[in-house]
């Protein structure tokens, strides 16, 4: 029988207020995961109720810095006795292959709470210079109640991205999970609870976007919204939260260049680039789904690509030797062949792939793609498929590339492939993304910041830098002159 989850609100194991639920799907074969209680309007008002009480007052509120460090840092100790079975959890929910999970993205996640667990008594102020008749100084204060909205391709890691430095800062949290991923986070909270997460802090309310995140979004008493997802979802989420005014960020979509020049070590330039587009099955914002390739390698580049993309392994993402698992769902899959045939309506020449795989009849599983003969107006070129799908261009120069590569709405991430640092340097100037990799692609570091540009959002999530994110700035002026209202006449 399928395993039953409830919500997490104020410490307790809930139902919905509407009784409603839904299954958790296996991508992989269209088997139930779970069944889920269905979050709404009425649940997300109860969880953000729960959290604003939990910051005014109680043990929460009166925790020292360094204790919420050692309880965020106790939980992570838990997390990784758990990391094996928490990948499992994942990899069934949303169909990344188990060794990604496992060596990826668990410990990416872990890494994070533990990075700004440390962080937890470092939030401080500054003391400014004043005339010796006043003394100013800044306070660093958390927020208050914080709105996440997390989306389905790693649930566990984007959820920590903003769950830890939200409640290293001493805020509290209302996650909206994914409605195609809504478990993994919901064994994630009987971790926090079970370590001493006070009730309140911590809550949990798996739902869909239309109703439960339309209503975190908009709710008057959430403090700041952090959403990670598309740039269309993006754009619904920073309308709701426009009604009250509260800060936003945006974790957005890409349509990522991948930048080969003639110089590159193509052996090292071909790993990183399959790595960079067929990670978690092309389902990554950061992917590098527009792959130019300078004029001069580019049969050779291509030759080599080609073979290597021909032997990933498809197949059951809980098996260790898959390399490739299946799309998130149908909806998804769907989405992925339309733009594939809008690109050879177009003109481009499917090379790879370009349907789907037989792997399973039951799974939503897609072939490696590639398409040459790209051009930069295509749609296959503009739009972000979220796929294993790789747009190749080929281009002449520097000059070229900036300009092909910026031609985009986005500006995330860009990847440059080239043994010339000083070339390497010329391109970081150039490019319009937020985070530029030289010859790596896709990767990411507790320590880094990470964000966009353009239509990719806004605000930075990782690094010391997310604390500001979390927090704000209070102002103080204690006047030491005994008669300073002289000069109004008083």
């Amino acid at each position: 029988m399928s395993k039953h989850y409830q919500l997490f609100i104020d410490g307790k194991w809930v139902d919905a207020v509407s009784g409603e639920t839904f299954e958790s799907i296996n991508p992989a074969n269209g088997e139930v995961n779970g069944v889920v209680a269905k979050g709404g309007v009425e649940d997300i008002d109860l969880a953000v109720k729960a959290a604003r009480k939990a910051f005014e007052s109680g043990p929460w509120k009166e925790m020292a810095p360094s204790e919420r460090g050692r309880l965020l840092y106790k939980v992570a100790q838990v997390l990784w006795e758990k990391a094996d079975e928490l990948a499992e959890i994942e990899s069934r929910d949303n169909g990344v292959p188990i060794n990604e999970n496992k060596f990826i993205a668990m410990p990416a996640m872990i890494d994070v709470l533990e990075f700004y667990a440390g962080l937890a008594n470092k939030v401080q102020g500054e003391t400014l210079a004043s005339p010796s008749n006043r003394f100013n100084f800044t306070l660093k204060e958390p927020l208050g109640v914080i709105g996440a909205i997390v989306p389905w391709n790693f649930p566990l890691m984007l959820s920590m991205w903003k769950l830890a430095p939200a409640l290293a800062s001493g805020n509290t949290i209302v996650i909206k999970s994914s409605e195609l991923t809504p478990i993994s986070i919901l064994e994630m909270a009987k971790i926090f609870q079970d370590a001493g997460m006070p009730d309140g802090v911590l809550n949990i309310v798996p739902g869909y976007g239309e109703d439960a995140g339309n209503a975190l979004a908009s709710h008057p008493d959430v403090d700041k919204v952090a959403f990670t997802g598309s740039t269309t979802t993006g754009k619904l989420v920073m309308q709701a939260a426009s009604q009250n005014l509260k800060p936003v960020s945006l974790e957005l979509g890409g349509k990522n260049p991948n930048i080969i020049f003639n110089d590159a070590h193509i052996e090292n330039a071909v790993n990183g680039s399959m790595l960079g587009i067929y990670m978690a099955q092309g389902q990554v914002c950061a992917s590098g789904s527009r792959l130019y390739v300078q004029e001069g390698i580019y049969n050779k580049f291509m030759d080599e690509f080609i073979n290597k993309a021909k032997q990933i392994r498809i197949g059951d993402p809980l098996d260790p030797s898959t390399q490739m698992g299946p799309q998130i769902s149908l909806p998804q899959l769907e989405r992925i062949e339309q733009l594939v045939a809008a690109g050879r309506e177009d003109g481009a020449n499917v090379v790879l792939g370009g349907e789907r795989s037989n792997t399973n009849k039951d799974g939503y599983f897609y072939s490696p793609t590639i398409l040459e003969d790209v051009t930069t107006e295509m749609r296959i070129a503009r739009e972000e498929i979220f796929g294993p799908v790789l747009s190749v261009i080929r281009f002449k120069d520097e000059y070229d590339i900036i300009q092909k590569a910026n031609d985009t709405l986005y500006g995330l991430t860009a990847g440059v492939w080239t043994e010339n640092m000083k070339r390497a340097h010329k391109m970081i100037r150039g490019l319009k993304a937020g985070t530029v990799y030289v010859n790596t692609m896709s990767m990411l570091d507790s320590v880094a910041p990470f964000g966009g540009m353009k239509q990719s959002g806004f605000g930075r999530e990782l690094g010391i830098e997310a604390m500001d994110m979390y927090t704000q700035t209070k102002h103080v002026w204690m006047e030491m002159s005994e008669n300073h209202l002289d000069w109004y006449g008083m």
